[in-house]
Formats: structure tokens, C-alpha cells, sequence
């Protein structure tokens, strides 16, 4: 079995800091993340300091390339005119440009699910306590303490 991998590292300014672009794609899928490097221009040793100490550490969030495309809607369906529908959709929409940027908006969205969920859960943990406490000092009243 032959697994491919590839990573680039793209340095560029993007107004105020300089921030690297790192792309990883194996046979997978295909993720991206960005460091900022700050408002100095990094040098030639910096950068290699930084792939060689913290580039296995990167969060890659992994996606499908299909999932990136949104083609995986269009097959979810089998009637033709939603199918049409959804395809004239996804090409008048504006996408983000590169591959790179599609993957990090991509991993922002799982993050942003996760943290809604993780708010949620903890909502409605904070609501039980409330709750069970409510109902002990209610207890406690109906025994005249």
C-alpha cells in the first residue's frame, strides 16, 4: 500500500502580521492551518526552527475534498430538479478562494458546532443544579428549618 503525503508552508503579510499558511494532504483528505508569526518578517532560520519543533504538533482538521466542494449535497438526492437546483446554488454562491482557505473555514465551522454544543450541555447542566437545588430548599421549608 503506498501512502502519499504532501506540506507546504506559504509565508506572506497580510497587512499587519506575517502570518504562515500550512497545507498537509495525504490520501485522507486535505487540512490547513494558520500561524501567526508576528510583525517582524521571520527569517530563514526562524521558519525551519519553527517546521522542525512544532510542525507535528499542527491541528490539521482533516477534511474530505468532496466535503470542501459541497458536492456531497448533490448526491443526497434523487430528484433531478433539486439536484439542478442545488448545483446552480453552489455555483452562484461566493466561495473562498483557495483550497487552503475552504479548509480552514471548514475547521472553524466543526470548532464553532463543537463549542455550541459544549455551551448547550453546559446550559442545561447549569439548569439541573439550579433545578435540584430549588428543590432541596423547597424540602428543607416544608420541614420548618
Amino acid at each position: 500500500m503506498q501512502v502519499t503525503s504532501s506540506s507546504t508552508l506559504t509565508i506572506l503579510h497580510d497587512g499587519q502580521f506575517w502570518i504562515g499558511i500550512c497545507e498537509h494532504e495525504e490520501s485522507e483528505g486535505y487540512g490547513a492551518c494558520r500561524i501567526v508569526f508576528g510583525a517582524t518578517e521571520p527569517t530563514d532560520t526562524e521558519i525551519l526552527a519553527f517546521v522542525c519543533r512544532s510542525w507535528s504538533a499542527l491541528a490539521f482538521d482533516l477534511t474530505e475534498d468532496d466535503a470542501l466542494l459541497g458536492a456531497s449535497s448533490l448526491l443526497s438526492h434523487h430528484n433531478p430538479k433539486r439536484r439542478q437546483r442545488e448545483a446552480r446554488k453552489l455555483v452562484e454562491q461566493p466561495g473562498v478562494g483557495t483550497k487552503a482557505q475552504q479548509a480552514l473555514s471548514a475547521g472553524y465551522e466543526a470548532r464553532k458546532v463543537e463549542r455550541k454544543a459544549d455551551a448547550r450541555e453546559a446550559r442545561q447542566a447549569d439548569s439541573e443544579r439550579r433545578f435540584e437545588l430549588k428543590q432541596i430548599k423547597r424540602k428543607e421549608k416544608h420541614k420548618g428549618r
